[in-house]
Order: structure tokens, then C-alpha cells, then sequence
């Protein structure tokens, strides 16, 4: 026997493993001493080795961690003593003395504590078997309540781990704290996925009355999850539907939900008319790789009337307005994109371009072999109809526009020269052509001819990048430790004469919407096909950066871009220079952060838009946001009066127990609360709930107010973590 250092130990043990039992075990048997202090006593004659002072074995995925372990290398059998840990396919095992086998993954011990989330036992005199790898211990307790004294355990004679995928408890009894509650003759669990569990939030709303949300919740396996929603509004009636949930690694993921409400009090729609009582909600999408590069996505999204989601599904009406449906197929090559995208008009309130279909193919930008010219395009094909709600007239919708269809043709190809002049220099030279072939429109709104319609563009797009490096600035106001300042002017020119055919001629298929921000001025990236006419334009761009150390690395201390155009010859609905837009990020301290977003326009001299938030997050315990969004009257039309809005949030946790959350949404134009609402939150151990408390000042109807709670096991979670922060609405029942 011979004392040795036990890393060299290791790497005699890894060598003579690996020559002896190469042939036969794959699997090596990895040895590492946790402490350099550690000693091993190794038995030449029967390869048996002992290790003190901390070791840690590993054999494929299973780790056990010991402070001392006598390891039988032929047999893979460990004896470990002392804050012992076995982990192996997410189960853990713990124990102060434990026998195991990785090979057969036998153990035995006298007292241990195992678990596999969400459930933890512990008992006395584990057994195991080699065939099935069962393990059964007697005056066994088990628990989902993650805590040195649980609030509720169930003490058992007997239980039997089938480890990742069930528990069985026999002469089993529930208690609460240190009191026997009810006695279990036989319990099982599952340990896969999550088993099955309900879902309820109870509460009160002006528009609904008293209401309870349920669903009941079934997790087949990981692949396939169910849901049955059953809810009821007193003023409004029941509602009920089934979810689907699947995942599979084959055939792809999605999810199918229904929905089906006998509204007692529907009301009116916007347009003044009457909302039927059925009402009815379809959402199902499904994606899928079909082989390597090749993907599909479809999705439909069906409601019977346009106001179902924001009656009944709020959170998912902010975040889509207007959802689409539509089946798309993609296929990627390493220079080259193809795409097919199908969409028709599923809800008849909705304005929609239906494509059925529109082929596109897209030439990513590549070289031309070794010339220093670039090339890249797109082209598609399809036919379009451009379809209208379909909505009775009336005082506020006095006409209809009609429909139209027409097939369209469209091929794009551009050539680029990137050079970089004097090493510091960026010009990027381009000159390109468009060609599209329009059909004669059809339907009972066409007014356009067959069309055929040439574009050339040109231009470039100068930049440079300058940094200035200063090692030795510091402060501790702003939290610097050094400073970096990038800045990188741009000026892109884009020339466009007029076409031979101007869009008033054409369908409107992709037309030019309306926006608050710079359209794109170069293509592709300019989208609008139909919308295409004639730009003499340069657009300035300025972006600053200012970098420091702090703790988690480089970090920014402030970032600023400007941009704007100057619009050498603009077109009749333009004017010479565009608004001057400004993002200014501000970051003094690593927990707190200012925005400021500015649109200035300099043909009226006035600011048309600014944003400004300010968030301080200093530490988990609390934190305030508060920002104020203006935007002036009368931009797009004597009934638009602009907004001075004021937006609030504070978060503040009191202790490990309880926590809560307040927002407001102030207009101070008419100083009106638009919105406000008040959560506190509890953590009750396995649980965790949320009383929240939501006011609205509506402009038109009456006011609607909201207070319901929501119940959550932590074993099984409701939503995900912060998920409410960003869909507050979650909380009162929402999706």
C-alpha cells in the first residue's frame, strides 16, 4: 500500500482503467480528488482504491460526490461516506452513507433523501433491484414543498421509485405542519412531465359580474399537453373550450384552441351594430422542419365577430390587433431563399390582401466569384385580391370600397462594390433595376389595366468609424472605469427617377402605409412593390457610443443616433427635409437607465414626438419605471388630438413572503387615469398567489373595474417567471 498525491493518482486510474477495460466497457470511469490535500490508498492486487478529502466519479451521465469513497474499479461498485450526492437522469439521491453500483445502478443505504422535481422523499433502509432499477424504502416522507420543515408531508409505510416516471406510497397518511390530516391505503404520482392539475381564478368585473375561470389541465407525455376550459360570467354566461398543446421532435409543434360563449350581453360594436350571442374563437397554428432548411407554418385564426378577443382574450388582443392566417413553406440554401406564402381573408371584418400564392425568390447578397462586385435580388410571383370588411353601412362607414384581384410578376436585381478607401473609409457604390408585369384588374372595384412597369435605382452609402480610447478616466457619480467613444457617421444616397408607370395606375397590393418613422430608402428593403416611385434622396445617419468597465465587462454608458433626409427633389405629398429623428440611451449606473426618442420637425418648427422613460432597478427588493410619451395634435387630421401620456410602475418586495406591484396610465391632455392597477403578491410556500385590482376610465362606455385572484404551485407554474410584468391582464384571467 502506497501513499500518493492524489492527482497523480487520477492519472494513473485513468490510464489503467482505460487499458484494462477498453474492450469490454466503453464507459470510462472518470476519478477526480476535490482537494489537492487528498490522499488515496490504492490496492494494486484487487484494483480497489480509496480517496479522502472530497472526490468526485463520474460513469456517462451519473455523478456522485462524496468526502470519501472506496471505489472498486472492476465492478464500478462505490462506497461513499460523508455528504454524499448521486445524481443520474434528474434524479438526485442524498445520504450520509451510500452503496452504489453505476453499472446496475443498484444502491442500498440506511437513511437518505432523494428527488426529482417536484417531489422529495425521505426514509430509512433503501433497497434497490438490478433488473428494473425499483427502489423501495419503509417509514418513507415525501413532499413537493421545497423546504427544511415542509408545511405539508405524506408519511408512508412503504413507497417504490420508479425513477422518471412514477411514485407509489402505500399506507400512506397527509399531513398539514405536525397534524395527521387523512390516511391514503394507496397514492401514486407520476415523476414524467406534469401530471394533471386544475387552474382557477376567481373574481369580480364590471362588464362580467362575478366570475370563476377554470381549467382542467392533462400533460399526456412531454410531446402532447390538454386543456378543457370551463368558465363562468354572471352577467355574461358560461364559456368553455378545449386546448392542445404537442411538440414532437418528428412532426413538428403546435397548438389548436376553440372557444364557444352564449353571451347574455353582447352589446354593440363600434359601428353601432349589434354583436351576435354566439360567439366563437378558432386559433390554431402548427411549424415544422420537414427535412434540413425546408420548414412549413400554418396558422388560422378565426372569430366570429371582431370584438371577441378584446371581450374575452385581452391580452392577446393588445399584442394583434388584426391576426392573420396563412401557410407558408421555406427553403433555405446557402445563397439563395425560397418561399411560398398563402393568405386569404378567414374573418370578413377584416381588410385583407389575400396572396394565393406569392413565390418569392430571394438572392442573398454573395459574391461574383473573385471579382469585387456583389450581387443579390428578389423575385416573386402571385395573385392577389385586395378584399374589404364586410360591414353594413351606415353614418360612421358611409361607403364600401370594392374589391380587386390581379396577378403580379416582379424581379429585382441589384449589383453592390464594397471598398474601403484609405483603410478608414467605407463606400458602398449600387445600381439596380426592377421589372413587374401586372395583369388586368378583376372584381367589382378593379380600375387598373395590364401594366407593365420598369424601375432603376442607384446610388451609395458612405461611412467611417472613428474611436477615441481614455484609460484613465474614472468616476464614481457615473460609475467609469475608462472610456471608449465610437462614432460612426452615414450618408446614403438613393436615386430613383420616375417610372413609366406611377402607382396611381397600378392595384395596391403593397402599397406605402403610413408611419411615424423613416421608410427604408434602398431595395429590398424599401418593400412597398406597388407604392414604387421616383426618390432623389440622402439620408444622414450619426451614431455615438460610449463604453466603459464595470462589473460584468464592457458596458455602455450612454448611445445616441440621429437621422433624418434631405429630400433633394421631393415628390408633390413630401417636403425638402424630413423629420429629424433621436434615440438617446442613457446608462449612469448599472441600475439605472433613461431613453429618450425625439421627432423633430424642422419645416414647422415643432416637436412632433417625444418619449421618455426612466428605470431603477438597484436591487430584487424594488424597483420604479416612469416615462411620458407626447405626441402633437392635429399630425394627421383635425380629429387627431395628439396624447401626453404619463406611465408608471413600482415594485417593491417587503420580505421573502410578500411582494407587490402598482402601474398607472395618466393622459394629461384631459386628466384622465386611463388605467390603473394594484397586485400584491404572497408566496405561500408550494403556492404562490396574486390579488390584483384593475380600474379603467373609459373615453366611450362605461367604466370597467376588475379584482380577481390568481392561485399558481410553484411544482407547476402557471405562467412563466415575469411573465406578468410584461401581460399584466394574465393575472385577471387572461391568456
Amino acid at each position: 500500500m502506497k501513499k500518493l498525491r492524489a492527482r497523480m493518482c487520477c492519472l494513473v486510474l485513468l490510464c489503467a482503467s482505460s487499458v484494462a477495460r477498453a474492450a469490454d466497457e466503453p464507459v470510462p470511469l472518470i476519478i477526480e480528488a476535490r482537494d489537492r490535500t487528498g490522499e488515496v490508498d490504492f490496492h494494486m492486487e484487487t484494483g480497489v482504491v480509496t480517496y479522502t478529502n472530497g472526490v468526485t466519479v463520474r460513469y456517462g451521465k451519473a455523478i456522485l460526490s462524496a468526502d470519501q469513497a472506496t471505489i472498486n474499479e472492476a465492478t464500478t461498485e462505490v462506497l461513499a461516506v460523508g455528504h454524499v450526492r448521486i445524481q443520474h437522469d434528474g434524479q438526485v439521491w442524498n445520504g450520509d452513507r451510500i452503496l452504489y453500483n453505476f453499472t446496475t445502478r443498484q444502491l442500498a443505504t440506511t437513511e437518505f433523501r432523494t428527488g426529482q422535481r417536484p417531489f422529495f422523499v425521505s426514509g430509512h433502509g433503501l433497497e434497490s433491484t438490478i433488473t428494473n432499477h425499483i427502489y423501495t424504502t419503509t417509514n418513507a416522507v415525501m413532499t413537493t414543498d421545497d423546504y427544511a420543515e415542509p408545511g405539508y408531508t405524506v408519511h408512508a409505510k412503504r413507497i417504490t421509485i420508479f425513477p422518471g416516471k412514477r411514485i407509489e406510497a402505500k399506507g400512506a397518511t397527509l399531513w398539514l405542519g405536525k397534524v395527521p390530516i387523512f390516511y391514503l391505503p394507496y397514492m401514486r404520482r407520476s415523476l414524467e412531465y406534469h401530471p394533471n392539475f386544475w387552474t382557477v381564478t376567481p373574481g369580480y368585473r364590471s362588464l362580467f359580474g362575478p366570475y370563476l375561470l377554470t381549467a382542467y389541465h392533462y400533460h399526456w407525455s412531454p410531446e402532447l399537453e390538454t386543456a378543457l376550459n370551463l368558465d363562468y360570467r354572471l352577467k355574461r354566461g358560461p364559456g368553455v373550450g378545449p386546448d392542445i398543446i404537442w411538440n414532437s421532435p418528428k412532426y413538428g409543434e403546435g397548438k389548436f384552441r376553440y372557444y364557444f360563449t352564449r353571451d347574455d350581453d353582447p352589446g354593440l360594436s363600434p359601428m353601432l351594430q349589434q354583436i351576435p350571442q354566439n360567439r366563437q374563437r378558432v386559433w390554431f397554428s402548427h411549424s415544422a422542419t420537414l427535412r434540413t432548411n425546408l420548414t412549413a407554418k400554418a396558422v388560422v385564426r378565426w372569430q366570429s365577430d371582431a370584438q371577441m378577443t378584446r371581450d374575452f382574450f385581452e391580452s392577446e388582443h393588445r399584442d394583434n390587433l388584426q391576426p392573420s392566417s396563412f401557410l407558408e413553406l421555406n427553403q433555405d440554401w446557402s445563397n439563395w431563399n425560397l418561399n411560398l406564402y398563402a393568405q386569404a381573408q378567414v374573418n370578413k371584418f377584416q381588410e385583407t390582401v389575400e396572396r394565393l400564392p406569392d413565390v418569392k425568390l430571394t438572392g442573398l447578397r454573395q459574391e461574383l466569384g473573385q471579382s469585387p462586385f456583389y450581387y443579390d435580388s428578389e423575385s416573386s410571383v402571385g395573385y392577389y385580391r385586395h378584399v374589404w370588411p364586410d360591414i353594413p353601412t351606415n353614418s360612421f362607414y358611409p361607403f364600401r370600397p370594392l374589391p380587386y384581384e390581379a396577378a403580379r410578376a416582379d424581379t429585382f436585381h441589384q449589383i453592390l462594390v464594397p471598398l474601403n478607401l484609405f483603410g478608414w473609409l467605407n463606400v458602398a457604390p449600387r445600381v439596380g433595376g426592377r421589372f413587374t408585369y401586372y395583369g388586368e384588374a378583376n372584381g367589382s372595384g378593379a380600375t387598373t389595366l395590364e401594366e407593365t412597369r420598369g424601375v432603376f435605382n442607384t446610388g451609395v452609402e458612405v461611412s467611417f468609424k472613428a474611436s477615441r480610447l481614455w484609460r484613465h478616466a474614472r468616476s464614481t457619480l457615473l460609475d467609469v472605469d475608462g472610456l471608449r467613444h465610437i462614432i460612426e457617421p452615414t450618408i446614403n444616397y438613393t436615386f430613383v427617377p420616375r417610372p413609366n408607370v406611377t402607382p396611381n395606375r397600378l392595384p395596391q397590393f403593397d402599397a406605402e402605409l403610413p408611419s411615424y418613422w423613416l421608410l427604408p430608402i434602398t431595395y429590398p428593403d424599401y418593400n412597398a412593390i406597388d407604392g414604387i416611385d421616383s426618390q432623389n434622396v440622402l439620408r444622414f445617419g450619426l451614431h455615438n457610443r460610449l463604453q466603459t468597465k464595470r462589473e460584468d465587462g464592457v458596458d455602455y454608458l450612454a448611445s445616441w443616433s440621429l437621422l433624418t433626409d434631405w429630400r433633394l427633389k421631393p415628390r408633390a405629398n413630401q417636403t425638402t427635409f424630413a423629420h429629424i429623428y433621436s434615440d438617446l440611451d442613457f446608462k449612469p449606473r448599472s441600475w439605472l437607465h433613461m431613453e429618450q426618442i425625439t421627432r423633430y420637425n424642422p419645416n414647422q418648427r415643432r416637436l412632433q414626438e417625444m418619449t421618455h422613460i426612466a428605470t431603477v432597478h438597484p436591487s430584487s427588493a424594488w424597483s420604479v419605471s416612469v416615462g411620458h410619451r407626447y405626441r402633437d395634435k392635429y399630425e394627421f387630421g383635425p380629429d387627431d388630438f395628439g396624447t401626453s401620456l404619463i406611465l408608471s410602475s413600482v415594485a417593491v418586495r417587503f420580505s421573502e413572503n410578500w411582494a407587490a406591484r402598482a402601474t398607472h396610465q395618466f393622459e394629461a391632455r384631459d386628466g384622465r387615469m386611463e388605467e390603473q392597477s394594484y397586485t400584491l403578491y404572497r408566496d405561500m410556500r408550494s403556492w404562490t398567489s396574486a390579488l390584483t385590482f384593475r380600474f379603467r376610465e373609459n373615453r366611450a362606455g362605461r367604466d370597467d373595474y376588475t379584482i380577481a385572484v390568481t392561485f399558481s404551485i410553484k411544482a407547476f407554474p402557471r405562467y412563466g417567471l415575469g411573465r406578468d410584468i410584461d401581460r399584466p391582464s394574465l393575472l385577471l384571467g387572461g391568456w
